[in-house]
């Protein structure tokens, strides 16, 4: 409905207010009224009025903001009364209002006391909407504005809650609160908005330096602990504002099921294409892109190929130099050896910082001794089901134990960090080299280390991503995990936080990695290999009845029992549904790598990176001593085995 300069797109009757404390309402206290959702000036209002004043829509006149800074109603007019449900929102104050930015409608008494009660808000200045307890004989929304005050509660005996939240949602995010499950966040349709909201969830306890170490010794009790009081902070995040679109969208029928409360997301997929993995990059395949003088050609078709296969296991040794960085691909044969020498020289350096460090130094020097102790402790059951590493005298423990040390000298302020390990181990399986491993390592901590950073940031805002592509890829199953406590998704944190390393067997592991670390078909593949296993398993989640616990205990029984093979075709699958999406949202694109990240309203300087533990500043290193050692026989290792002989990880 369209009038000068303004346009209703939404409107409902039957919305009442309650003027009266009492639990049984008198026909006096009884307000019933007109909600509507207005266009007008470039701007969006919500405007309630009695039914008496409401009139013909086309009557409605709406002032110029009041600057006086009024709002509906002031804090200090909360009701201190107990009607026996709910008398914190359920009813207003029979201390009258004041209002917002209207004006008494045509033919409307000014002096009225119905009319007095009539209400405009700009759907900008709005902070919160907070829903009804469910089974209430109908359902009522509250709206806080960004000043503070309440507006009087919408008690909506015809039904309509859902619909008007469609409508509102068209223009603002919603988000539901981490505190309240039913206070819902209010956000302009920004994503750098939402992004600068994400304090707001809690997903860590305040000490958080030694999360990643207790989920590691009890991942049920720290799950529990550390993310009991998270909800599902980007439900109804998704909902994109389409420019040009129409917003006519007509009031919800009558007997649409009250009460109840639900955010639309309106993001629709295409059907979810076939995928088929090819077969590894072979050794031959691999020298005929081999240039004369050692370099390499044809490399975006060469990461391709890895990617939609991986690489054939005598290849690793040589292609995960290259992709971790620690070859370039552009570099000759020449270039490479040179290369190789020097880091083989810095590497030896750096590991006589340490090596050299007296007993009684080291008595003095509590960080490294934190770092030792930790370290030997982890390495002493890494892997230990594997033929590589099993044995209580095996070389091939000292060296995870000599490059993790290393690392502390090669990174001060991050240190050593359980889990780690975890993330040596197959690299110097595969590299057969210590000087090898390092490097290679030292490449895939540049794009892990922000997980093992004190501050967790990089694993909320992963988890933070994950939720939104799984809300747009499965809504009912978001609904699901949310109905049973489970909408974090924090049973997904080792995987996010070790790359999957205990998910799959070790073999596997190999393969998943390598085609990560492509950088195919954009950032952020390990997300959608995590959507990949949840698509997996939605059924037996779903049918199954399952709480919170046999959730968590589910997903944790899934470890070894996945095929890699199965999920890389499924996370590519899903990868190319979501990228067909022409109406995919602006933060779901940023995610998958099609969209540039929007710049941040406050920008800050990056914190630095703090160790976990211990806790202390590293000391600074020793001066470099003349003479560096060579390696010897013992670094080179006993011959690659075929991976189709090992053990699977434990």
């Amino acid at each position: 409905m369209e009038g000068a300069g303004y346009r209703v797109v939404f409107e409902k009757g039957g919305v009442y207010l309650h003027t009266s404390a009492k639990k049984h309402q008198d026909p006096d206290s009884l307000i019933a009224g007109v909600i509507r959702v207005v266009e007008k000036d470039n701007d969006v209002l919500l405007h309630w009025a009695p039914v008496e004043e409401a009139g013909d829509s086309t009557q409605i006149f709406f002032s110029k903001k009041d600057t006086s800074g009024g709002d509906s109603c002031t804090s200090e007019e909360e009701p201190t009364f107990d009607p026996g449900y709910e008398p914190d929102w359920a009813v207003i104050s029979t201390v009258r209002p004041r209002h917002r930015h209207s004006e008494p409608t045509r033919g409307a008494e000014p002096s009225s006391p119905r009319g007095s009660w009539a209400f405009s808000v700009s759907l900008g200045e709005l902070k919160s909407i907070r829903r009804s307890k469910p089974g209430l004989s109908w359902a009522y929304l509250v709206l806080v504005t960004q000043a503070g005050g309440s507006l009087p509660a919408l008690h909506f005996h015809r039904g309509g809650t859902r619909a008007l939240l469609r409508v509102l949602s068209r223009y603002l995010l919603l988000a539901s609160s981490p505190q309240d499950s039913r206070l819902y966040l209010v956000f302009p349709h920004d994503s750098s908005a939402l992004s600068n909201s994400f304090h707001h969830l809690q997903l860590f306890d305040q000490d958080s330096s030694n999360v990643v170490s207790r989920f590691f010794q009890d991942p049920y009790s720290t799950t529990f602990s550390s993310f009991s009081r998270v909800t599902n902070f980007f439900r109804g995040a998704l909902q994109p504002h389409q420019e040009g679109a129409s917003p006519d969208l007509p009031p919800a029928p009558d007997d649409e099921p009250e009460p109840g409360f639900e955010v639309i997301s309106c993001v629709e997929l295409g059907p979810r294409p076939a995928v088929e993995r090819a077969p590894p990059v072979t050794e031959e395949e691999w020298a005929r892109r081999m240039g004369p003088e050692g370099r390499l050609r044809q490399v975006p078709e060469l990461k391709a190929r890895i990617f939609s296969g991986g690489l054939s296991p005598s290849l690793r040794r040589e292609a995960w130099k290259f992709l971790l960085g620690y070859l370039s691909w552009e570099g000759s044969a020449e270039e490479h050896k040179a290369h190789v020498r020097k880091k083989t020289d810095e590497y030896f350096r750096m590991k006589l910082q340490w090596k050299s460090v007296s007993p009684e130094q080291e008595r003095r020097n509590s960080l490294l001794r934190g770092y030792r102790s930790l370290i030997e402790r982890d390495v002493s059951r890494t892997d230990r089901n594997n033929k590589f590493y099993e044995g209580p005298e095996n070389p091939g423990l000292g060296l995870l134990n000599d490059i993790l040390l290393t690392y502390c000298m090669y990174h001060f302020d991050l240190g050593y960090v359980q889990g780690m390990s975890d993330l040596l181990s197959p690299i110097l399986y595969v590299t057969q080299n210590e000087v090898d491993a390092f490097w290679c390592f030292c490449g895939f901590m540049e794009l892990v280390h922000g997980n093992f950073e004190e501050s967790q940031e990089t694993m909320k805002r992963q988890l933070g991503q994950l939720l939104l592509l799984l809300r747009v890829l499965d809504p009912p199953l978001c609904d699901f995990l949310d109905s049973q406590d489970s909408g974090s998704l924090c049973f997904c944190f080792r995987w996010l936080l070790i790359w999957f390393k205990r998910e799959f067997p070790f073999p596997d592991v190999l393969r998943l990695w390598e085609v990560l670390w492509t950088g195919l078909p954009g950032p952020n593949l390990h997300l959608l290999v995590a959507c990949a296993i949840l698509d997996m398993e939605r059924d037996t989640l779903m049918l199954s009845g399952f709480g919170s616990n046999e959730i968590l205990k589910h997903i944790n029984e899934l470890t070894m029992k996945l095929s890699v093979e199965d999920v890389l075709t499924r996370a590519e699958a899903l990868y190319r549904q979501l990228t067909a999406c022409r109406e995919l949202p602006h933060n779901v694109q940023e995610i998958l790598g099609l969209a540039p990240p929007a710049e941040p309203q406050s920008p800050s300087p990056p914190a630095s990176p703090l160790p976990l533990s211990p806790t202390r500043a590293p000391p600074a290193p020793p001066p470099p001593a003349d003479t560096v050692p060579q390696p010897d026989s013992s670094l080179e290792i006993l011959p690659e085995e075929e991976e189709e002989e090992e053990c699977a990880d434990s």
